[in-house]
């Protein structure tokens, strides 16, 4: 009973499963690999959702041409040439977009360009034993990747595994004799693909790479002869010799001979046209027709001896002007053997003219060599000896200082970029070249030659100033050098400028600067620049003419701090100076000297004023004016004019200083008349000090027209007892000491002469 049951619950579950199935949906095969560029074709099952299917590979839509419907549940995608790299492919229904199935689709490539090289081995009746060495390349391959080398041939067509490994080249651990052509294939595996490479049929000769040779060289001082053995003498081989030059351990571009070896033949090879004592690296390989090269053998180094056909020495010759006998110095200048040579080099100079038949030779050391000729023309001879084996000899003619010959007119020279262009105008005379020699400062002679009248004279010092001469050639001959003086092969900058001096005021400037050249050919100065200004304020700038050394810069703001430097600037470039601070001064300084000046003015001036003053106070103060306070006014008695001679009275009273006297009180006329004099002065003079100055008398004042004749005098009643009595001397002064009241009394008396009377006038009549 039990077996039964379990047989009906078997077929139960399998009648479910089928029918699952049958309505599941999904695409085959899943998980594909294709070869790059291979057709294939998916299947989509519909069975869960009958209907038409649309296909996107990656995000992009297949078209519907390439689907097609085998039954209502399945429907079949052809891609043709697959090229596109890994990418998703999904199945859809039409109507929903639901997606019923899908794939990833990864492509693989085959290995290609598959090369094959049989190394030589050692010949038999059967042919040779080689190492075969073969390389390919496999596009996009991952490092998994297993390499397996299939060898074929025509009397064992069956692939044989030769070489395994892992990278894109193999070397057969074994040797093979590879007599006859042969089917070479690589073949590339993973655990999901594999791919077998085309396959190349190889012929032994054209794959054959023979060793390499062995080679020989032998140097001599004209020539180098290169030998070497090749490894397979019985057969045509190619071979290549190449040599290169080295200098300073650099190698020179090399140069290639080839040459074909017939069966049997030696391999040699002449290497001529090397440069002399030179270094020179040489290399051989050969190959069979169509074959591969071999490899290049070992490198040999010579160093080439010298070659008389490479001595030239290029003679010529630089003549002074003759002195005060005619004598002239010339420089003899060639090139000399070059320095990397190895031996023992000598030269001599010799001097021939017509008076000399047979010259003695001076042995000379470098270049140049100077000797003294007198006016004649002369030839100059030179040889070069290597062990007393003659190199090479040179002449060059050396003009008499009278010989009417030729010159070239016109030199021109132009700089640019360190070298000088030098043009001239041919002479009359047809020439066959010329010569153009150049000297700095005479320490070096240089020359080339010219067939044309233009030259370029590169290689020289930057910035220094050359002599150039210009000399033609004839056939035998040389003519009269033209010479050029201080032509500089660059021309420089304006020199170093410097700001000098900075003279601030308030609101100017005054800037000084200077140039100096290091350089002997510097530019000449076309104008500078002088930019200035303040730190938070614009930047300003003035030119002035190349010969200016100063400048005055104006409209400045007083105690602002400045800065200032100068351009130089040439027709060949600019200089500038280093920056320069100052600061303008907070007021004018000349202000100082304007106020000095103008105290100094004034001061003069009340110094010439108080002179002036002090002169006339003294002179006033000298004149004999009496003080009317120490005088009294009396009348003048014409009789009394005889008795006191010695006063002079004034005649025109109104010259005076003081015409008249006014005193506080009324005034009186004495009792009697007064005369004064020189007696009654010395008696009184004790007292004058303390006499009241008040006087006695005083005109009245209805009275004083200056027509009257007659004057009224009122006394005032003072006390007289210190006076004298009429009959003695009287005194000039009033008395003061009497305290009544006064009494006025009036009397008319003709007009009195008004009189001042000093004490000096007192002494001067005393001393009369």
């Amino acid at each position: 009973m039990r077996p039964f049951v379990a047989l009906v619950l078997l077929a139960a579950l399998s009648s479910v499963c089928a029918d699952r199935q049958a309505n599941s949906c999904s695409v085959v095969p899943r998980d594909q690999y294709l070869e790059y560029g291979r057709d294939t074709e998916v299947v989509c099952r519909t069975s869960c959702l009958p209907g038409p299917v649309s296909w996107t590979l990656g995000d992009s839509p297949v078209a519907q041409s390439l689907s097609r419907s085998v039954n209502s549940t399945h429907a079949v995608l052809t891609l043709r040439n697959f090229t596109r790299g890994d990418a998703a492919l999904e199945c859809r229904n039409w109507h929903t977009g639901l997606v019923l199935g899908g794939t990833y689709i990864r492509t693989y490539h085959r290995p290609t360009n598959l090369s094959c090289v049989i190394h030589p081995g050692s010949p038999d009746e059967r042919g040779v034993a080689q190492l075969l060495s073969c390389r390919w390349e496999h596009r996009d391959a991952p490092p998994s990747t297993n390499y397996t080398l299939l060898y074929a041939r025509r009397s064992k067509p069956e692939d044989e595994a030769v070489c395994r490994s892992r990278a894109t080249r193999c070397t057969c651990p074994n040797r093979l004799r590879v007599s006859v052509d042969a089917w070479l294939a690589v073949r590339a595996a993973t655990e999901h693909w594999e791919a077998v490479s085309d396959r190349v049929v190889f012929k032994p000769h054209e794959i054959t790479r023979i060793s390499r040779p062995s080679v020989n060289v032998t140097a001599s001082p004209d020539r180098v002869d290169v030998t070497w053995n090749q490894s397979m003498p019985s057969v045509t081989c190619h071979c290549q010799v190449r040599y290169a030059k080295t200098v300073n351990g650099e190698v020179l571009e090399p140069q290639v001979l080839n040459k074909t070896l017939e069966p049997r033949q030696a391999g040699v090879q002449t290497l001529e046209d090397l440069d002399s004592c030179s270094n020179y690296s040489v290399r051989v390989r050969c190959a069979l027709d169509r074959a591969p090269w071999s490899d290049w053998s070992r490198e040999h180094t010579l160093e080439t001896g010298l070659s008389k056909r490479h001595v030239r020495l290029r003679l010529w010759r630089t003549i002074s002007d003759p002195g005060a006998n005619g004598s002239r110095k010339v420089r003899a200048l060639w090139t000399e053997v070059p320095p990397s040579c190895r031996g023992s080099f000598t030269y001599a100079l010799g001097k021939a003219s017509y008076a000399d038949a047979d010259p003695t030779p001076v042995p000379c050391g470098r270049p140049p060599c100077v000797l003294d000729v007198d006016r004649r023309a002369h030839t100059l001879n030179l040889g070069v000896w290597e062990n007393q084996r003659l190199l090479a000899e040179d002449s060059v003619y050396v003009p008499a200082s009278a010989e009417n010959l030729p010159q070239v007119t016109d030199v021109r020279t132009s700089s640019l970029n360190g070298a000088i262009l030098v043009t001239w105008s041919a002479p009359a005379q047809p020439v066959s070249g010329y010569v153009v020699d150049w000297t700095h400062r005479g320490h070096r002679f240089d020359w080339t030659e010219s067939g044309t009248t233009s030259a370029a004279l590169s290689g020289l010092l930057d910035k220094k100033p050359y002599d150039i001469t210009v000399t033609p050639l004839f056939d035998n001959k040389t003519g009269h050098g033209t010479q050029v003086l201080q032509i500089c092969s660059r021309v420089g900058g304006p020199g170093n400028v410097t700001v000098t001096s900075v003279d601030p005021n308030d609101r100017t400037a005054s800037v000084g600067w200077s140039t100096t050249s290091q350089e002997e050919c510097s530019g000449d100065v076309m104008a500078y620049v002088v930019h200035y200004g303040a730190e938070k304020g614009p930047a300003l700038n003035v030119t002035v003419d190349g010969t200016r050394r100063s400048i005055g810069l104006k409209e400045l703001e007083p105690d602002t701090q400045y800065s200032v430097h100068v351009e130089a600037w040439a027709l060949t470039g600019s200089t500038t100076s280093s920056r320069r601070l100052f600061r303008t001064k907070r007021y004018d300084s000349r202000l100082p000297l304007a106020l000095g000046v103008c105290g100094s003015i004034v001061i003069a001036l009340v110094f010439c004023v108080g002179l002036f003053c002090a002169v006339q106070w003294k002179k006033f103060s000298e004149k004999p004016v009496p003080n009317p306070g120490l005088s009294s006014l009396q009348l003048w008695s014409p009789a009394g004019q005889k008795e006191v001679g010695s006063l002079q009275p004034f005649i025109t009273p109104s010259e005076s200083l003081v015409d008249h006297i006014y005193t506080e009180g009324p005034q009186r006329a004495p009792t009697s008349p007064v005369i004064v004099t020189a007696t009654s002065c010395n008696n009184n003079l004790a007292r004058k000090t303390d006499d009241y100055a008040d006087p006695a008398v005083a005109v009245a004042p209805d009275l004083q027209g200056e027509g009257s004749r007659e004057r009224v005098f009122c006394s005032s009643g003072e006390s007289t007892a210190l006076l004298p009595s009429g009959s003695g001397p009287l005194s000039p002064y009033r008395s003061q000491s009497s305290g009544e009241a006064p009494t006025s009394q009036c009397t008319r008396a003709p007009a009195p002469v008004t009189v001042y009377i000093t004490l000096d006038m007192c002494d001067q009549g005393q001393s009369r």
